[in-house]
């Protein structure tokens, strides 16, 4: 299989682009003017480049039309964190993505899946399967969401495989240095704990190696078609999970619960309902939390207490 991918030096993106190439798939990667090819790590050797960027999508239409993609993986967006996730330059990702999706279509592209998010539905009280509504209380939502919505709309009049996969929570290896995971885990193995919320919400967390493997069993998969929300299909209470990685690195440390309060829209329960993208692929997580969180610290703990993540969720 000959695969097309953006934001192929991210944090999703390199253990995905990894998964494929050691199954066996030929795989070309969208290298942008600023991408440093060392962010793809070891398997950039293994990558066919693909030389331009989303904002001249006609810089790709030659080299695309010489690899001759049968699927195209669009992971590549920007400003994932911060206060860039609710400025309308959220907007721009969605044109990208349709441009893509239009092009793929004209390449001969036989799949088309982009990543998506759970910022897609908005507030939620349980476990979301695909038919949650979207209410999206964010721009970078709104943005992935009519990013779907489009790239849906293109593909179904092409006859091109549409999917999309709504990724909840991931965690591993780069991940963004702010998150809570990357966070909680600097500040432990430092023997001190930031503070905390009470930790009571119910949170659905998947090791990005899994998600990798789910993305690309979507790909492998030719009936696999229309949304997936993409997790661990489980959520404990936070307070488990931080207690967890806590134990892991020093059962002896005190955890500052409650020290922060909840912010006014604070998500107390964030859950995927995996059913149909098993049911479509066959896939299940690998990895258990305990066993996510402790191949997460042992990566973290050979980088050095000081490493700060150096990969973005972009690519």
């Amino acid at each position: 299989m000959r695969v097309f991918m953006t934001g192929t030096s991210g944090f999703l993106g390199r253990p995905t682009a990894r998964q494929l190439v050691a199954a066996g798939h030929e795989v070309a990667a969208l290298v942008r003017p600023a991408t440093d090819r060392a962010r793809l790590g070891d398997v950039a050797g293994s990558l066919t480049p693909i030389h331009g960027s989303l904002e001249d999508v006609d810089s790709l239409r030659a080299p695309l039309s010489a690899f001759a993609p049968e699927v195209v993986i669009h992971a590549g967006w920007s400003d994932v964190s911060g206060a860039g996730r609710d400025t309308p330059a959220q907007l721009r990702n969605a044109v990208f993505a349709a441009d893509l999706a239009m092009l793929a279509s004209e390449v001969g592209a036989g799949a088309f899946i982009g990543i998506g998010s759970q910022a897609e539905y908005g507030p939620m009280t349980g476990a979301a399967d695909e038919t949650h509504p979207t209410r999206p209380t964010s721009l970078y939502g709104v943005a992935k969401l009519a990013a779907a919505l489009a790239t849906e709309q293109i593909c179904v009049r092409a006859g091109v495989r549409w999917a999309w996969i709504r990724l909840f929570c991931a965690y591993g290896p780069r991940d963004n240095p702010s998150f809570l995971i990357p966070t909680l885990m600097r500040g432990l193995l430092a023997g001190e704990c930031p503070p905390l919320t009470a930790c009571t919400q119910k949170w659905d967390f998947l090791h990005v190696d899994d998600a990798a493997a789910a993305i690309v069993a979507v790909a492998a998969a030719q009936a696999a078609a229309g949304p997936f929300n993409l997790g661990s299909g489980e959520a404990p209470p936070l307070v488990d999970t931080v207690a967890l990685l806590r134990d892991l690195i020093d059962p002896a440390l005190p955890l500052d619960l409650g020290a922060l309060p909840f912010r006014p829209e604070q998500v107390m329960h964030l859950q995927a309902d995996i059913g149909r993208l098993h049911r479509a692929t066959g896939w299940r997580p690998r990895l258990t939390l305990a066993e996510g969180l402790s191949s997460t610290l042992r990566w973290y703990s050979s980088q050095g207490p000081d490493h700060c993540a150096v990969d973005s969720r972009n690519g």
